[in-house]
């Protein structure tokens, strides 16, 4: 009898250990490993990094000029796509002005797209530049939203490349002083920072690698004498429009579209009420009088680096 209980005890022992044993194969991965595990996002983060604040409204701060999206206002007619929104000049070929809103959501792995596009979404009869309107011209085909900015997907990089979001700029300008600083915003993102950024154009004009040109395209292509760029630098959050304050980083330059530039570009650093005077604009309409009136007297003094 006691060699019986023996055998059964020794058998209750072996069962437990070996449903034990299955428990700890067959027990499921926590939820984060999973995320990491598993993760076939086209930017390489995974999920929850991916969303972690949102791609927001590319006008959240204003529409700087009223642009409209009736193409009787040829001079001031709205694109709005979903990497940045624009006001365009039929009889210039180029926008006004460009506004993206660009954080850690935007950016990710996807490769620079490989060539130019004519943008079709222009109202009928509109003129529409070509890629070969540049040839040759002395002048870079210069990005108003960077392609850089929009590394999130192929399809994010690509919309950069319409020449609706194209203008001659001289390639000292572009590929210097002009690079430097969209390279800083970028790096202001990698801080933990999210940026409002408004890039133009204006006047008639400018110097590039064969000298000066007021157009290209048989004088379809205005080339500009000036370009100017507003960043506006928050903090990762929420709720943008409510957490601007009158202490809030706005950088704005404005800088001759030649070949003589400096490359440091905060040596042409200006306020926005300079460049809203020069232009007749309001650019950051939706936040309120008392805050404007502080943030864009400002010339900014922060690191340029």
């Amino acid at each position: 009898m006691n060699l019986l209980k023996s055998k059964i005890c020794i058998l209750l022992f072996l069962s437990a250990l070996t449903f034990s044993c299955q428990e700890e194969v067959i027990a499921p991965k926590a939820p984060q490993e999973e995320n990491v595990l598993n993760d076939t996002s086209p930017s390489g983060k995974n999920d929850d990094q991916e969303a972690k604040y949102g791609r927001d409204n590319n006008l959240l701060m204003g529409n700087p000029s009223g642009a409209s999206t009736s193409s009787y206002y040829y001079w001031n007619y709205l694109i709005s796509k979903p990497q940045y929104a624009m006001s365009y000049h039929r009889d210039r070929g180029t926008p006004n002005w460009v506004s993206w809103h660009l954080n850690e959501d935007w950016l990710g792995s996807a490769s620079r797209s490989s060539s130019f596009l004519t943008d079709t979404s222009l109202p009928g009869g509109w003129y529409r530049v070509t890629t070969s309107d540049y040839t040759n011209s002395g002048f870079d085909r210069g990005h108003n939203c960077p392609s850089a900015d929009r590394t999130g997907s192929s399809g994010d990089n690509k919309a950069t490349f319409y020449m609706s979001n194209i203008i001659p700029q001289a390639p000292n300008n572009n590929q210097r002083a002009w690079a430097n600083l969209e390279s800083y915003c970028r790096k202001l993102v990698d801080q933990g920072n999210e940026l409002y950024v408004i890039m133009g154009s204006y006047g008639t004009g400018g110097s590039g690698r064969y000298g000066y040109k007021t157009t290209l395209a048989s004088g379809k292509v205005t080339v500009p004498a000036s370009i100017w760029k507003v960043i506006l630098v928050l903090p990762e959050g929420y709720n943008d429009l409510d957490r601007v304050s009158s202490s809030t980083r706005v950088i704005a330059v404005n800088i001759p579209n030649n070949q003589n530039v400096n490359s440091n570009w905060g040596v042409y650093r200006t306020s926005v009420d300079n460049i809203e005077s020069i232009r007749n604009y309001n650019l950051f309409s939706n936040l309120p009088g008392s805050i404007q009136s502080v943030i864009e007297s400002r010339i900014d003094n922060g690191p340029t680096n």
